[in-house]
């Protein structure tokens, strides 16, 4: 698939450089191919600077700063300065951030190029469960969280996604959700997690060299812990594991987000009794924590239900099926989708008991357990790589390009006839009346409208043909309707909704006729 090339300004959430798979490797290795660039604009974590090899990196400020919180829309706009300086974006995208979203949808319109956000977590439900969280402890900070709350709340839902022109985000469960809020469907794409093919292939990994491994039935879970996750449920399985097969180890290949964190499970581990069935490894390199994973039986993943992670996309239970590990994850749509489609694992619900005994199948039955094993690789190459997944993104960007404006440039301001003419259309009815410039029943409605035409079918049968935002609604097209009615009495008029409208001559909002 070849495009034009284009540059995105894109403002993240997570720290620079970037660590995770879907940035790092969809932005920078797989988008590249189809001649996407991006100006990646945030701030600085921990990690040292390095060169970002899909276009230029701006960190201002760094998330460690106590003042992080408040100063991070004015760091990233002035990010958002220093790449446009660089480079002119053909579209500015921003991910995971809800005042510096406002920024740039208002940075977008003054530039005349699409705005997109990327939403991979719904933050305000998350800002909202941490008010709860907080009300129920008794802090006397909760009233502060609630009103971060309701204002993330205002301005993403109202102010910040009913002006983006389209919004990617983390799986179709996600996309339906936004679609009961009134977002168009078809202005979403969703971007599962997916894996590096090359970097997951079983082949290329060494096994880790862990005495403590050996003799044992390993059971592996990779990746973050939390109260949040409810991952002292591993331990609630690891206990049953133990009655039932003494020689059973759970590795847990991963860390937490705080030192308190790390610390509970570290307790909950002692508590229990269970450090000889339990290996807790901390944080490790991805290349040692994917050794301790191919030595692993079966993998688990575990996800708790609820508005928070309903709409999420693991990325473990995709890691495990690339790696050839046969996998038991609970039911939550992504990963229910996964098993179905891959036949690659077993899927239970969140329960200790059912953990267990599906553990314990696998562990017992070698053979369903090679079976499951042997067909999650060609699943995740064929479906959640980021190969696959970069030439869905690529096709979406195509698409957004192709319906965008062109920008203004300063040859246009001088000269008009330095641009393309208008190209006027008139149309003579059947009962005589002549008609023109029906672009303008659009006046008044573009606030709800993307872009319009008006094309006529013969006999005075009209179609308004609109892209609409998420704020239009039925009373808005009966009210376009009516707009178009006062114009033209007796026609017979409907409207077509539509996902993108190529930009002719006459800008966003034209008529064209006939068509016949």
């Amino acid at each position: 698939m070849r495009q034009a090339p284009t540059n995105i300004a894109f403002i993240i959430r997570d720290p620079l450089p970037p660590a995770r798979a879907d940035v790092l490797t969809l932005f920078g290795d797989e988008l590249p191919r189809y001649g996407i660039t991006s100006e990646l604009i945030g701030q600085a974590g921990a990690a040292p600077a390095q060169p970002w090899r899909a276009g230029a990196m701006h960190a201002v400020g760094r998330l460690s700063s106590r003042r992080a919180s408040l100063l991070s829309a004015w760091w990233d706009l002035r990010g958002l300065w220093r790449a446009c300086r660089r480079a002119r974006p053909d579209i500015i995208q921003v991910r995971d951030k809800i005042a510096s979203g406002l920024l740039g949808r208002l940075a977008a319109a003054v530039l005349r190029v699409p705005f997109v956000y990327w939403m991979s977590f719904p933050i305000v439900e998350g800002f909202e469960a941490r008010r709860d969280d907080l009300r129920r402890a008794g802090r006397r900070s909760w009233p502060a969280h609630a009103l971060r709350a309701a204002l993330s709340r205002f301005v993403l839902y109202r102010l910040v996604l009913p002006g983006a022109r389209h919004i990617f985000v983390q799986s179709e469960a996600m996309a339906a959700w936004l679609a009961d809020r009134g977002f168009a469907r078809a202005r979403m794409t969703p971007v599962p997690m997916g894996v590096d093919g090359a970097r997951f292939d079983r082949a290329r990994i060494a096994p880790a060299a862990d005495p403590r491994l050996d003799g044992r039935r390993v059971v592996l879970y990779l990746g973050r812990v939390a109260r949040a996750r409810r991952s002292d449920f591993l331990f609630d399985v690891a206990e049953r594991l133990r009655a039932a097969m003494p020689d059973s180890l759970l590795v847990i290949a991963g860390a937490a987000a705080s030192s308190d964190e790390m610390d509970w499970m570290r307790s909950e581990l002692d508590r229990r009794d269970l450090a000889g069935h339990v290996l807790l490894t901390g944080w490790l390199p991805q290349e040692a924590a994917l050794g301790y994973a191919v030595r692993a039986e079966v993998g688990l993943s575990p996800i708790p239900r609820g508005a928070l992670f309903d709409v999420s996309s693991p990325t473990k239970l995709v890691e495990y099926l690339a790696l050839g590990i046969p996998s038991v994850a609970n039911d939550i749509p992504d990963q229910r989708l996964v098993i179905e489609q891959s036949g690659a694992g077993l899927c239970v619900p969140m329960a200790a008991d059912a953990f267990a005994d599906a553990t314990l199948r696998l562990l017992r039955d070698r053979e369903l357990a090679a079976s499951l094993a042997a067909g999650g690789p060609g699943w995740v190459r064929s479906h959640r790589s980021y190969a696959i997944l970069g030439k869905r993104v690529a096709r979406a960007y195509q698409r957004l390009r192709a319906a965008a404006p062109r920008p203004a440039t300063p040859l246009d301001r001088r000269s008009p006839a330095a641009a393309p003419g208008r190209e006027e259309c008139t149309l003579t009815l059947p009962d005589g009346r002549r008609l023109a410039r029906l672009d303008r029943v659009f006046q008044g409605h573009d606030h709800v409208l993307v872009a319009g035409q008006v094309r006529y079918r013969g006999a005075a049968r009209f179609v308004l043909r609109v892209v609409p935002t998420a704020c239009f609604a039925a009373a808005d097209e009966a009210a376009l309707i009516g707009s178009f009615l006062r114009r033209v009495p007796g026609a017979d008029v409907t409207v077509e909704r539509v996902d993108a409208i190529p930009r002719g001559p006459n800008g966003k909002f034209e008529f064209i006729a006939p068509d016949m």
